[in-house]
């Protein structure tokens, strides 16, 4: 009876340590960028690729370039442009009432 207590004390804890490692894994958070020009933080969400991806349009700039590779000054070129285009401009809401 013994043995089977300990077997099953087995499974729980390796199914509980199995599950906590799967669940901690899941959990995502963006990662943020310091603005130093505004001083202030951005945390790099699908909004804000969506506003990088547009400077880098704009800009005539490779579209695989990484935010993370650029030098400093291009960086702060972003952030200054980045505060002056709050919303991308696909994703800005269009009046529906044609009046």
């Amino acid at each position: 009876m013994s043995k089977k207590f300990g077997i099953v004390r087995l499974v729980c804890v390796a199914t509980f340590l199995a599950s906590a490692a799967l669940w901690t894994g899941c959990i995502h958070r963006a990662p943020r960028y310091y603005d130093a020009y505004y001083n202030d933080y951005h945390k790099w969400t699908d909004t804000e690729v969506d506003h990088y991806n547009d400077w880098l349009r704009e800009t005539h700039r490779d579209p695989k370039l990484e935010f993370r590779t650029l030098p400093p000054d291009e960086q702060e070129e972003y952030w200054k442009w980045r505060h002056t285009h709050e919303e991308p401009p696909h994703h800005k809401k269009h009046d529906t009432n044609p009046s």
